[in-house]
């Protein structure tokens, strides 16, 4: 196979530029996990069929087609990584009109094509509607939740994920043939070392320094890992960039590779993102087609391989000595450090590890510069962070902001509020996001304008960790949050170490105690006391950090813990044994059907007037809740 020079690379970016200059406009389809799984692939071919119908010329392939071969003035049909903005999929771009179309469907095609392709009209329907302000807003500029990002990392997920082609006229591969034909290892280890790249997969480690230690490792076989097994409940990030951008991701591993001197990587990918696996398996086989992976690359006689590897599902083997374990077919468990993996790492080679979206920001830097990449950021957080933005709050989805954004500007201004158990949104439904997912901690109304960067959130017990921000409001039991995470972990728990083997099942034990009524106020300075053992004895970062929502919920909402040991009473009604039964009189019709139904006669009241319940005769049976066709009566 013939080697890819960089008088090569310059052809293919001008041959698609050949094509890419007769189209003259542009629908992107979503084509991210979520839209998918909502018919946004029968989307795309029922616009191109209307299309077709119309008499309009229409391409779908520009990667295969050669320049002749494209018409001119053509409908380029594309699909994209995910978008975003999960929560209004499957969603449509239109360019150069700058119109996004939200929750469409195959039946919405022929009106696309007929009003706004043929006669350049705006189906006002489809356009986003905002729930703060009750408008409708038109493209990526306009709606709140876009323009008020700064999408780095997640800039090309609205290119044709299957195109190699695409990417290079992105100026994809810029970075790395910089790196390996312009650089030496250690040049390259300076310009991340002088960007300040923090890895993005929770623990902050810069990324040049860990180059740096792996370069200066001794022998002559190294690896590049990238870290793909995102466990996070609620985290899609490097999924969603696996699947939207997977080419950025195979530079940013040939720039690692060019920096430490390795020939080989492995990219390690939950088996539970079967689309991600796909086009990422895809990408490394162009990439090796079209010469860039192989030997010889650039004519700079370095090699680079990748394979694509599928995780098994264990939350654990995201630790980086458990991922490595994997790979070897071991069982993924953790191993103690030192020996850190860049001195003795995977096979007993020194490897370097990063996280997906670690990755995906090294072409940048290596094609922008360190001194442009720290223009974003925070001084010791320079960049972005993707978040997966998920919970009660009004627009969901996948979002990229600069270090050192403030909650309220993420949750207020991006996510659009915090809905409230009404549905309606406004900044007093607020009362905690948990951020860091199972291994961070919860943050407070009191830190709504907390910058969110390494060091804020450390000084407040939190991390950023891979992402997940989970929004939640006052109907929210706090208690029941970190059972939930501590049922996750417990699970996920590989059991090689007691503290965290035997130490969450306690903790989950105790907290259980809590929830059903069986806890006293010992019950929580055991709770708090367990968790200090657990995170100072484990032996892995899983371990560690496992009791992080427990001592965090602890800090911030002691009073909540102690309602429910010393008035065996639930504030938000979400622990069922310990709910206080009432009927709601603001919905109450006073039409004595619960009474009726009430087995124990703890209901009582006038016709067409509110009723009550006796809790101390009540069985929560349920009885009356099933009678109640107005969803007056809760906390049962």
């Amino acid at each position: 196979m013939a080697k890819l020079t960089v008088a090569d690379v310059k052809q293919r970016i001008s041959d698609y530029a050949a094509k890419h200059d007769k189209v003259a406009r542009r629908i992107i389809v979503c084509g991210g996990t979520g839209c998918v799984a909502n018919g946004s692939l029968k989307l795309r071919d029922a616009l191109v069929e209307e299309l077709k119908k119309a008499g309009q010329a229409v391409e779908v392939d520009l990667e295969h087609e050669s320049a002749d071969q494209v018409q001119n003035a053509c409908t380029y049909v594309s699909k994209s990584g995910c978008q975003g903005f999960c929560q209004m999929g499957p969603l449509v771009r239109i360019l150069p009109d700058d119109i996004i179309y939200t929750k469409v469907q195959a039946s919405d095609a022929c009106e696309i094509v007929q009003e706004t392709i043929l006669k350049h009209n705006v189906i006002d329907r489809l356009l986003y509607l905002n729930p703060s302000d009750g408008k409708r807003y038109k493209g990526e500029h306009e709606i709140p939740f876009y323009s008020r990002q700064h999408r780095l990392v997640l800039a090309n997920c609205t290119i044709e994920p299957d195109s190699i082609g695409e990417y290079f006229y992105k100026r994809g591969y810029e970075g790395a043939i910089k790196a390996y034909t312009q650089m030496t290892p250690e040049e390259v280890c300076t310009v991340m070392e002088a960007s300040g790249l923090r890895g993005r997969g929770g623990g902050g480690f810069p990324t040049g320094r860990k180059w740096r230690f792996t370069l200066a490792s001794p022998g002559p076989k190294k690896y590049v890992i990238c870290n793909g097994d995102e466990g996070d409940p609620g985290a899609f990030m490097d999924r969603s960039v696996l699947e939207g951008n997977p080419h950025a991701v195979i530079e940013g591993m040939m720039i690692a590779a060019r920096a430490i001197g390795a020939d080989e990587g492995y990219v390690y990918v939950r088996a539970e993102y079967p689309l991600a696996v796909v086009r990422m398996r895809k990408a490394v086989k162009d990439a090796e087609e079209a010469g860039i992976l192989g030997d010889d690359i650039f004519g700079s006689g370095c090699s680079f391989r990748i394979t694509v590897m599928e995780g098994a599902g264990a939350f654990v083997c995201g630790e980086e000595t458990a991922l490595m374990a994997s790979i070897e077919g071991k069982r993924g468990m953790p191993m103690p450090k030192p020996p850190f993996p860049a001195q003795k790492g995977l096979w007993g080679k020194p490897t370097v590890i990063n996280n997906v979206e670690t990755l995906g920001t090294v072409p940048y830097i290596l094609r922008e510069g360190a001194a442009k990449f720290r223009e974003l950021g925070t001084p010791t957080s320079p960049g972005t962070k993707t978040f997966a933005l998920t919970g009660h709050v009004a627009n969901t989805g996948l979002i990229e902001v600069p270090f050192g954004a403030t909650l309220n500007e993420i949750v207020n201004e991006i996510g659009g509020g915090v809905t409230g158990t009404d549905g309606k949104v406004s900044i007093d439904n607020f009362k905690s996001v948990q951020i860091g997912g199972p291994s961070g901690g919860c943050l407070t109304k009191e830190m709504l304008n907390l910058p969110l960067d390494f060091d804020s959130l450390r000084s407040v017990g939190a991390m950023v960790g891979s992402g997940g921000l989970v929004v939640m409001n006052t109907g929210t039991c706090m208690v029941s949050v970190a059972k939930f995470f501590m049922h996750f972990t417990q699970n996920e728990s590989c059991g090689k170490c007691v503290p965290c083997r035997e130490g969450t099942k306690q903790m989950l034990a105790l907290l259980d105690d809590i929830t059903k009524g069986r806890a006293d106020e010992h019950t929580l300075d055991l709770l708090e006391q367990t968790a200090k053992a657990v995170q100072m004895g484990s032996l892995c970062g899983l371990g560690k950090t496992a009791p992080n929502p427990v001592l965090s919920t602890l800090k911030h909402f002691r009073e909540e813990y102690l309602v429910h040991v010393r008035e065996k009473r639930c504030p938000a009604g979400q622990c069922k044994a310990l709910a206080f039964p009432e009927i709601i009189a603001s919905k109450c019709k006073g039409c004595s059907a619960c009474a009726k139904k009430c087995p124990v006669g703890a209901i009582s009241g006038e016709i067409r007037k509110p009723f009550h319940i006796d809790p101390a005769k009540c069985i929560k049976c349920g009885a009356c809740k099933a009678a109640c066709k107005f969803s007056a009566i809760s906390g049962i």
